[in-house]
């Protein structure tokens, strides 16, 4: 299975979870996997005569967005955690305009290092991890 996919299925296994830490890697594949999949629905439903101009969405598009909305957060939250900033970040949002582009600021900076008062850094676990699999290899 390709790693992207790996990163978004992890995303989608952590539904709800707004607790811990995501690094970029995550969120970012999670996101372009999200991209495609939306742009799937889309197509699928002007294939189908089912998108609606008036509404900039259709059947599909509409299904797939509410799936995806809460997993969207999480780990949106989740990332916001490792750059040490709390989910009250994503208020950011109400500004106009120069919320949007401080918020992927936020999304785009590297993890805070060691461990942070979300959890540990999700590299740290990760390399870990790694070195005790290929130990045995």
């Amino acid at each position: 299975m390709h790693k992207g996919m790996e990163w978004y299925i992890k995303a989608i296994k952590q539904y709800a979870d707004f607790e811990g830490r995501a690094r970029r890697t995550e969120y970012w594949m999670f996101f372009l996997i999200n991209l495609i999949f939306s742009l799937i629905a889309s197509l699928t439903d002007i294939a189908m005569g089912t998108f609606s101009a008036e509404a900039g969405i259709g059947t599909f598009g509409t299904i797939y967005s509410a799936f995806i909305l809460i997993p969207n957060i999480a780990v949106m939250v989740r990332r916001l955690h490792d750059t040490g900033k709390s989910a009250w970040m994503l208020l950011v949002l109400v500004i106009p305009f120069l919320g949007v582009f401080y918020l992927v600021y936020l999304l785009t900076i590297d993890s805070e290092p060691g461990t942070n008062r979300f959890g540990p850094n999700p590299k740290d676990i990760e390399h870990i991890s790694d070195n005790n699999n290929n130990q045995f290899l």
